[in-house]
């Protein structure tokens, strides 16, 4: 049975947040200033004695948080932005002390935190690979040993004897997870940084990190692509506002994420006729996503279930003969798909498609196959046209949503970016045809 190698019990992190003064001051207000900063600076100590956990000023980074890693486990840690993914990991790599609780890990610790964190920038890599060897604990002798291998994973052989400020972001990513990985530590902590590299290096990190169980380590690594989650970790910790709110196997554990992280609100709603986009024709009333169909609207999608868009719109006047598209497009605004419920483009008839709308309160549905999108960010302009002279009014953005990769089609092989903007499974067959 494997024993505890990190141990985490009650950790909490508080932080005060500190207010910056506004506008310039007078020649006489910073004369004022310096002779009453002393008086000033011995209250702000005083103040640093009486920290206030209520106060307005404080936030809790990490909320008691516990648990713990076994031996030569890898682990995924996930949660939204501002979590408190990170501060953990700084608390686990020393960077930082813990409000209260504590930490006991057992065994050697490499961490790579931060894009060139130890680098620097006048120093060449070789000269870099010592000192960034150094800092993480590496005696000379064991640089030397594993020199030749870290140049040869970094893939910078030719630009060893370079400056490091003439490096890439990519370059500096390569040779610090370079270095962090080939010390033969016996914790890995990896932050993020991976997704700087470009593709056939991350597939080489996240295959690194995967054997480094086999070879008897541990790695704890964050990250938002679930993908490398699910492909890399056996086990996953959700962390939400501070809090443990889930911890059990990657895959059932990224599913809980993507019911209650919603990042995005996944609608949008004019309650007011009056100030709602239209004319005296027809109004907007919502757009809204939801994941097959259930549930309340959500900005987190997973790749592969069935997405449903909703554009509500209120007809005014009696009659008018009506029409309803999307236009969806991608986080860098190129335009992935045209869609609308017409019945030459659309799979199924629409009955009220062109036909004289009386007033009220109208739904149209549009559904986005399951495992069609590829993952990342796209955001949604709704349409509702008048028929046939195509007088229209729409709104651009009006909603966005994230389709999240849970690695259902990445069980056998590939980890990397998967390319294209739609990402469909296709029918396919092999037959032999001849000897």
């Amino acid at each position: 049975m494997s024993s505890t190698i990190i141990e985490v019990k009650n950790l909490s992190k508080r932080y005060r947040i500190g207010a910056r003064e506004k506008g310039y001051k007078t020649f006489r207000e910073a004369i004022i200033n310096g002779i009453t900063a002393p008086i000033r600076n011995f209250g702000r100590l005083r103040k640093l004695t009486r920290f206030d956990e209520n106060s307005d000023d404080t936030i809790w980074a990490l909320d008691d948080v516990s648990f713990n890693v076994k031996d030569c486990e890898v682990i995924g840690i996930i949660g939204r932005n501002g979590s408190g993914k990170s501060t953990l990991l700084k608390i686990l790599s020393k960077i930082t002390n813990p409000t209260s609780g504590e930490v006991k890990i057992f065994g050697r610790v490499s961490c790579l935190l931060e894009i060139g964190t130890g680098f620097h920038p006048e120093l060449t890599g070789r000269e870099n690979i010592y000192l960034n060897g150094a800092i993480l604990g590496m005696r000379r002798k064991e640089i030397n040993r594993k020199l030749d291998e870290i140049v040869d994973f970094a893939e910078i052989e030719k630009f060893i004897d370079t400056p490091a400020k003439r490096y890439s972001s990519g370059m500096y990513v390569r040779l610090a997870f370079a270095v962090a990985a080939h010390l033969d530590p016996d914790i890995l902590l990896v932050d993020e940084v991976l997704a700087v590299g470009d593709v056939a290096f991350q597939k080489k990190c996240l295959g690194k990190m995967e054997s480094a169980g086999k070879e008897g380590r541990t790695v704890v690594l964050v990250s938002h692509n679930m993908a490398s989650i699910i492909n890399t970790c056996q086990r996953a910790i959700l962390i939400d506002s501070g809090h443990v709110v889930a911890d059990g196997k990657a895959k059932e554990v990224i599913q809980q994420y993507l019911a209650i992280a919603s990042s995005l609100s996944g609608e949008i709603v004019w309650p007011d006729i009056e100030t709602a986009p239209g004319n005296d024709l027809v109004r907007l009333g919502a757009v809204r996503i939801l994941q097959d169909g259930i549930g309340t609207p959500t900005g987190d999608m997973d790749i592969s279930k069935e997405i449903l868009i909703q554009i509500e719109y209120r007809v005014l006047q009696e009659g008018p003969r009506l029409c309803t598209a999307l236009w969806l497009h991608d986080q860098m605004g190129v335009n992935v798909l045209a869609s609308g419920n017409a019945n030459y483009i659309s799979l199924t008839k629409d009955p009220w498609y062109g036909k004289p709308h009386p007033r009220g309160l109208f739904q149209s549905v549009c559904r986005i196959p399951a495992n069609f999108l590829n993952d990342g960010r796209y955001s949604i302009t709704a349409i509702v046209a008048k028929v046939p002279n195509d007088d229209q009014i729409f709104e651009k953005n009006v909603v966005s949503f994230d389709v999240q990769d849970i690695g259902e089609m990445r069980k056998e092989h590939y980890v990397g970016v998967w390319l294209g903007v739609v990402r469909p499974k296709l029918t396919w067959k092999t037959e032999k045809i001849s000897l």
